[in-house]
């Protein structure tokens, strides 16, 4: 019986599976089976995965499903005592299973343990990376207010919690990793690893692009979550909401040009109107970096000519980060 279950959902994801795998294989902790879940691809998934010659690999292949019914299919398969997730398109760095799985070593009372997420493009190139956050032990509250997780791919989890927790919600098209997060807050601590090793990719095909579908599971998850809560919590809704309509705010900002050099206008208008809902909610977000830098880009983008707006924004994002992290090139030897 292998440590951990690493489940792999993976639909029409040739052109970056191998990558996925390799950042795995490479891993300094090698106790661990690999279960990917063949959602119904018709891409040539199928056919890249058989030729590999790993023998901690198993493939499964299904109808498609979508991405929380493939996470539940591979929790079925699998036979580890910890379990992990990685989206076909995601890479990690080579410590992270053994630093996670130290942590949760260290603090048998934690039940699920997850690193820092940093962003990457379609090419594999930096981003950027959330500000880094430091909550441990009963992380129900921060939970509530954000997805501080930051993607699917993050958490090594014991089995027992998994059980517990129950399946991924196969109704949610979005978020439904911040969804499962909740459940298991409400059942265990989390321990951090305080290093990024998550390496997210944003594609026009990522999750994050698809802005209308996150609104929608966005609401549906506070709501679910704020229902189960305990009352002296119940205050933590609308910043919840707030951070909720800012990350969209962002994503539709992100989302905004269509290479021919001018600015979607219904794009910047869903932007603002998203970012002004944030601001109606919770004031007090205004005095938050993110927001202000957020506000900013967008009265740039709406203001000032194309290109000079667009050569503002990344010189911003290139010399006063949110984030600076040492490598530029995290992540690089993987790809």
């Amino acid at each position: 019986m292998p440590t951990i279950s690493v489940i792999i959902p993976a639909y029409n994801a040739s052109k970056t599976i191998l990558a996925t795998l390799q950042s795995i294989q490479a891993q300094t902790f090698s106790d661990f089976e690999i279960i990917v879940i063949n959602d119904g691809s018709t891409d040539g998934t199928l056919d890249l995965l058989s030729k590999i010659s790993e023998p901690r690999l198993r493939v499964f292949s299904y109808e498609n499903g979508g991405l929380p019914v493939a996470r539940n299919r591979g929790i079925v398969q699998s036979s580890g005592k910890f379990i992990s997730f990685i989206d076909a398109d995601d890479l990690w760095e080579p410590d992270k299973l053994e630093l996670q799985l130290e942590a949760l070593q260290r603090h048998p009372e934690a039940g699920v343990a997850y690193s820092w997420t940093a962003f990457i493009d379609e090419k594999g190139d930096f981003l950027y990376a959330w500000e880094p956050l430091f909550f441990e032990g009963n992380v129900y509250p921060q939970l509530l207010v954000r997805n501080f997780i930051s993607s699917g791919s993050n958490i090594l989890v014991r089995r027992e919690f998994i059980e517990s927790a129950g399946e991924f919600d196969p109704s949610l098209k979005s978020v439904e990793d911040w969804d499962y997060y909740l459940r298991l807050a409400a059942r265990c601590a989390f321990v951090l690893v305080p290093k990024y090793q998550i390496l997210y990719r944003r594609s026009s095909q990522s999750m994050t692009s698809k802005v209308e579908v996150m609104e929608q599971a966005n609401l549906i998850v506070i709501e679910r979550a704020f229902k189960l809560a305990p009352a002296e919590l119940q205050f933590l809704k609308k910043r919840s909401l707030a951070n909720a309509y800012r990350y969209l705010a962002k994503q539709c900002l992100n989302n905004l040009f269509n290479g021919s050099g001018v600015a979607d206008q219904e794009g910047l208008r869903q932007a603002s109107q998203k970012l002004k809902k944030a601001i109606h909610l919770y004031p007090r977000i205004l005095l938050n970096k993110e927001t202000q830098r957020l506000l900013i880009k967008l009265l740039m983008v709406k203001f000032i000519p194309y290109k000079l707006a667009m050569g503002f924004i990344q010189f911003i994002g290139k010399n006063l980060p949110m984030v600076s992290i040492p490598s530029a090139k995290v992540g690089q030897d993987h790809l």
